[in-house]
């Protein structure tokens, strides 16, 4: 749906609404948002709403704090969990400076410079996530536990699935915001669920998977349950990914696909593989930005930690799922949903575009599962691993001047910044692990 100023201000003054979200994303990946009245919607549509920058973790100096919220006409949408009477609607935010350019560390804008370098080539990038969460119950005070009645495990139903009603009520209000919601499933994890939907261009995707997320926890504290997207809430168990469909269209078609192939690639889809296995070590403290991240990137939980790819294979990293023609895509399989989905797609795109244009070829296609192999097998096959902390990450992060270059000077030294600090605090904190393990003994 495409939106003049003039239709934004006559379905605020028609539909009943009295309050407007107006929605932008910092650079860790977290909602904000300055809430106004129906009375200001005429400055809201003309740029004239002003925010505080110095007090959004990584944005600004209070010296220079001034900031504009320029919306996003196209994404105005009223929020069906919010009162019915006197509504609520949201605007999905740019951020830009009083000088009227935008501001280099808004994410929505990082990824916004990719996509218009791909589009002076012709290209259209689209994607489709899978993004995973936990329901868990809440405590008297109703403070989130890690504890679930529920019972189920992969594509289970009720009554094993107690979250079943609160998935429903999810996918209900997805649909009334202009979701097409393809699947929703319980997964494979106790208290563990999936929803799918329909792929669409990568800022409206990134927009979306950020919608996802707000109905995803309103709902369930609704019910009285919170929803989690940390990517390992509970040892032993499987963990939640974002894996991330990609393809590339060019007038009209994608360009991924060719059936003269045996496996049905174009010589641009070997490419763009190749682009992001060569730079993945340095986008994992983007696809991957906790500490907890790297819990859930370990052997023996479906997760992928090995550098590989297959056109079948679910233990490799990069996946190439079975449906051709225009549904040719890639599917990279390490990202979870702590990640802000506008930096990970904007460094997936970098990737794999830097891959077309250097006409890379990507190594052989691993047949076999790698999570049975040893490490001599592995190496002999020249499989390598991910990084294996956020630390490891980080520091591979500012060895790639792609990714460095992508994310830009802003980003990147408040990003990595925030992300050390948060690695440092971890590393010398003492957990109860540590406890059980060596207070009485020592």
């Amino acid at each position: 749906m495409s939106y003049t100023k003039e239709d934004i201000i006559k379905l605020v003054e028609e539909g009943d609404v009295e309050f407007i979200r107006m929605q932008f994303t910092d650079i860790f990946g977290r909602l904000k948002n300055v809430a106004i009245t129906a009375s200001q919607i005429k400055k809201a549509v003309n740029n004239e709403i002003m925010i505080d920058g110095s007090s959004i973790e990584g944005f600004a100096r209070i010296n220079e704090s001034d900031m504009y919220l320029h919306p996003d006409l196209d994404s105005y949408a009223v929020l069906p969990w919010r009162p019915q009477h006197a509504r609520v609607a949201r605007l999905i935010c740019d951020v830009y400076l009083p000088d009227g350019t935008p501001f280099t560390g808004d994410p929505r804008y990082v990824l916004k410079k990719q996509l218009a370098k791909a589009a002076e080539k012709g290209y259209t990038f689209n994607v489709g996530p899978e993004c995973e969460f936990f329901l868990f119950e809440t405590d008297d005070s109703g403070l989130p536990t890690t504890k679930t009645s529920d019972d189920a495990g992969y594509f289970d139903l009720d009554p094993l699935d107690h979250g079943g009603s609160t998935r429903r009520e999810i996918c209900m209000m997805l649909e009334d915001i202009g979701y097409e919601v393809e699947a929703s499933h319980h997964e494979v994890a106790r208290g563990q669920h999936e929803i799918d939907f329909k792929y669409s261009e990568a800022l409206r995707s990134a927009d979306n998977i950020m919608t996802f997320k707000l109905a995803v926890k309103t709902i369930a504290q609704k019910n009285g349950l919170h929803a989690t997207f940390m990517p390992k809430p509970i040892f032993g168990i499987n963990g939640s990914g974002m894996h991330t469909n990609m393809s590339l269209f060019k007038d009209g078609k994608n360009v991924f696909d060719d059936p003269s192939d045996p496996r049905g690639l174009s010589k641009e889809a070997y490419a763009f593989i190749a682009g992001i296995l060569e730079h993945v070590k340095g986008m994992t403290a983007v696809t991957n930005p906790l500490v907890n991240s790297y819990k859930r990137l370990v052997p023996g939980y479906e997760a992928p930690c090995y550098i590989s790819w297959s056109a079948s294979n679910r233990s490799a990293l990069i996946r190439i799922p079975a449906a051709r023609g225009k549904s040719t895509r890639v599917e990279l399989r390490c990202p979870d949903p702590s990640c802000n989905p506008y930096l990970e797609l904007a460094v997936c795109l970098a990737a794999g575009m830097d891959g077309i244009e250097r006409g890379l070829t990507p190594p052989d296609e691993i047949l076999e599962n790698i999570f049975v192999m040893g490490e001599a097998e592995r190496k002999e096959k020249g499989i390598d691993s991910l990084p294996g902390s956020l630390k490891e990450a980080l520091d591979l992060m500012l060895e790639d001047s792609l990714v460095c270059r992508t994310l830009g000077e802003h980003v990147l030294s408040h990003y990595t910044a925030g992300k050390y600090a948060e690695w440092d605090a971890y590393r010398t904190s003492v957990s109860e692990w540590e406890i059980k393990e060596y207070l009485m003994m020592y």
